[in-house]
């Protein structure tokens, strides 16, 4: 029986340093980015597969609230919905394409996907996910003093806005993509998911959110009764002392060596600290089960045990 397996694209999966922050410049490294998912599902795994919009959502919405002098702004959730859309388009089309000079002929289809959320998250009072393109200090300060955002300074790449992030509780549509498992691969979850909360009508209502999509793969992962939670970002390895002379790399992570770490303030908060608590969440539900991350150009060899780091219960 073949196994089961979230894959979390990281932004670097979508845009890349080198190619423009442009739709021309996204589809050509999502291009890059599918064929390792194509060779993924062509060693035999069944893919599911969740990616970020950090970047994508703040410029759709930085563009909408600039162009409010001639067409009304989008509220947050419907710019969270048009990233997933577009995003979602591209990998269609790349990741179709990739099977298909595999003479792999699965579907492959985006589901706009919405994600319930507690109104009382606390996210909501400290926000704390990056978005939008990077800034200097200076212009980060001229930002929040003229638009009101909240800006914070990013793992050390820049300045970023920074929007509540509350945790996902429950994925909208998880039976349409249980359903849809055995006959496609599925695009869910995109961007976290449409962040929504539960009125007591039964009616779902948009909040301004950007939920973490690695919390997102997560929930999916566990509701699929997926065997390995795969993370792919920009680095190889985990690091302790990251960027510092002493960092070092780490292969694997137990729930207590990670909890460790978390408390010593070894993982930056919007970058790799969600990553390590998302893969521990789901191997805490799933003591047999293992969660990796990864680099996107090592995810075939990790999940072959050569790289990665591993976290597992033990």
């Amino acid at each position: 029986m073949s196994q089961k397996i979230v894959i979390a694209l990281g932004g670097n999966a979508l845009q890349s340093k080198d190619s423009a922050p442009t739709a021309d410049g996204q589809l050509s490294v999502v291009k890059k980015t599918c064929e390792h998912i194509a060779d993924i599902i062509e060693s035999g795994y069944e893919v599911a597969v969740v990616h970020g919009n950090g970047p994508q959502v703040g410029r759709i919405l930085l563009a909408s609230e600039t162009a409010n002098d001639v067409t009304p702004a989008m509220p947050f959730d419907v710019c969270g919905a048009m990233s997933q859309g577009y995003i979602g388009y591209h990998i269609q089309q790349a990741l179709k394409y990739a099977l298909s000079i595999r003479n792999i002929n699965y579907p492959v289809l985006t589901v706009a996907t919405q994600v319930a959320v507690d109104r009382e998250d606390p996210g909501f009072k400290n926000p704390t996910k990056p978005i939008g393109p990077f800034y200097s200090e200076d212009e980060a300060k001229a930002l929040e003093a003229e638009r009101g955002y909240t800006m914070k300074e990013d793992a050390g790449r820049g300045w970023r806005r920074v929007v509540a992030s509350p945790i996902p509780r429950r994925i909208v549509e998880i039976e349409a993509i249980k359903n849809l498992w055995d006959s496609s691969v599925v695009i869910s979850c995109g961007g976290g998911g449409i962040p929504v909360v539960e009125n007591m009508d039964g009616t779902l209502e948009g909040v301004a959110a950007v939920i973490d999509k690695d919390f997102a793969a997560e929930l999916l992962a566990e509701q699929v009764e997926a065997d390995t939670l795969m993370i792919l970002t920009e680095v190889e390895k985990v690091a302790i002392n990251f960027g510092k002379p002493d960092q070092e790399n780490l292969d694997h992570m137990s729930l207590k060596q990670a909890t460790e770490y978390i408390a010593q303030g070894q993982f930056a908060p919007g970058s790799m600290l969600p990553k390590v608590e998302a893969c521990m969440k789901f191997v805490r539900a799933n003591p047999g089960k293992k969660a990796i991350i990864t680099s996107l150009d090592k995810a075939v060899e990790a999940l072959e045990g050569k790289t990665g780091t591993v976290v597992s219960f033990a």
